[in-house]
Formats: C-alpha cells, sequence, structure tokens
C-alpha cells in the first residue's frame, strides 16, 4: 500500500472489520480502525484518528492525513486485522 492500494486487501480488511468489529450505527470498529460506506454502498471509507481513505467506484482512492508516521500506523493497523482474523 506504499503508493498504490491494493484493493483486494482493502475490501478482504473492511469485510473482517465488519464480520468481527463492533457496530455503532452504521459504522463499525476493531483495533482503532473504524469502517462504513456511503448511503448507496458505493463507496468505502476506511479511518483511524489520524488517517482518512475514501475507496470508491472504478477502485479510486484517496487517502488524507498529515505525517508519513500516521499513514504507515494506518498500514500496520489494517495488515493487523489481516493477518489476525
Amino acid at each position: 500500500m506504499k503508493n498504490e492500494l491494493d484493493s483486494k486487501f482493502l475490501l478482504q480488511v473492511f469485510d473482517k472489520i465488519r464480520q468481527h468489529g463492533s457496530k455503532n450505527d452504521e459504522h463499525y470498529q476493531l483495533n482503532g480502525i473504524t469502517a462504513y460506506t456511503d448511503l448507496d454502498g458505493y463507496t468505502l471509507f476506511v479511518e483511524d484518528a489520524n488517517v482518512k481513505l475514501q475507496f470508491g467506484f472504478h477502485n479510486q482512492y484517496h487517502f488524507d492525513y498529515d505525517s508519513k508516521a500516521h499513514f504507515e500506523v494506518f498500514e500496520k493497523r489494517l495488515m493487523q486485522i489481516d493477518r489476525e482474523y
């Protein structure tokens, strides 16, 4: 996930968060990561306190974060979820 987002990886992690995370309204949370979709379900949002990822139709995505260190922590959390669940 350094420069290019692996859409299959993200979809797997998103699904694991929904399956194993706690649900609050339409948001799911697991290991400090929150995952949810927009109303039509075409756009996924995966975020923690410092990084926001928007993943949409045709595999378009956008990261929003202030520092590389924040992104690296976020990336490690996603990989941890993928490994553990």
